[in-house]
C-alpha cells in the first residue's frame, strides 16, 4: 500500500535518528552525522491492516508493518499514527502529525546500521525519539551497543541510551563492544 508522505515521513524519522546515535561521527557543526532521511524519496508503507480512527485522530498499521524510504526500512508489529486536532484528514494523511509510536519487535535497517528494540515513540513537536525494550540494541558491523532506553534530541543530535537496571533483570550498565580497527573498515 502507497500512501502520501505526511504520515511516513514521521514514521522513518523515529527509526533514522536510533539508528544514527549509535557508531555517528560528530560533523563540523557538532551534531551527529550518519544515517539521514531523504526527503524527497517516496516513502512506502505495507501492512496486513489500516485502520483510521477519524473521531480519535489516529492511524493505526498493524501486521508485518514495513515501512521504507530509499535505503531505510522499518519493520514493527503495530504503528500507530496520532493527528493532531486541527482540521485536516487522517485518511488523506492531510492531518499533521503530532506523534508516532511502534511496537511489537522493533527493526530499522539503514545501509550499514541496525536497531531494535521493543517499543518506540517520536514527538514531533519536541523532536524526540525514544527506543526501548527489555534490550535495545544498536550495531554497525561488528560493533554493537546496548541498553534498555535510548532517548535522542533530534534538533541538537544529543543522544543518551541508558541502561537496563537491577529492576527489570539487567545489569543496569550500558554495553559495548568495538571492533579494533572499524572506523577504518568503513
Amino acid at each position: 500500500m502507497r500512501t502520501n508522505g505526511g504520515v511516513l515521513a514521521g514514521a522513518m524519522a523515529v527509526i533514522a535518528l536510533a539508528t544514527t546515535v549509535a557508531f555517528a561521527q560528530t560533523s563540523q557543526e557538532g551534531r551527529l552525522s550518519g544515517l539521514k532521511l531523504d526527503g524527497d524519496k517516496p516513502i512506502q508503507i505495507e501492512s496486513d491492516r489500516l485502520e483510521v480512527r477519524e473521531n480519535e485522530s489516529i492511524a493505526i498499521f498493524t501486521g508485518n508493518v514495513s515501512v521504507v524510504q530509499g535505503p531505510t526500512l522499518l519493520k514493527s508489529g503495530k504503528m500507530t499514527v496520532h493527528y493532531a486536532n486541527d482540521g485536516g484528514s487522517a485518511t488523506t494523511g492531510s492531518a499533521n502529525i503530532e506523534r508516532l509510536e511502534v511496537e511489537g519487535k522493533v527493526y530499522v535497517k539503514s545501509e550499514t546500521q541496525v536497531a531494535t528494540g521493543d517499543q518506540g515513540s517520536f514527538d514531533m513537536k519536541s523532536e524526540v525519539l525514544v527506543l526501548s525494550g527489555k534490550e535495545v540494541v544498536l550495531s554497525e558491523g561488528d560493533n554493537v551497543i546496548v541498553g534498555c532506553k535510548l532517548t535522542v534530541q533530534m534538533a541538537t543530535g544529543q543522544a543518551q541510551l541508558d541502561g537496563c537496571g537491577q529492576a527489570s533483570g539487567g545489569s543496569g550498565r550500558v554495553k559495548m563492544l568495538l571492533k579494533p580497527g572499524s572506523q577504518q573498515d568503513r
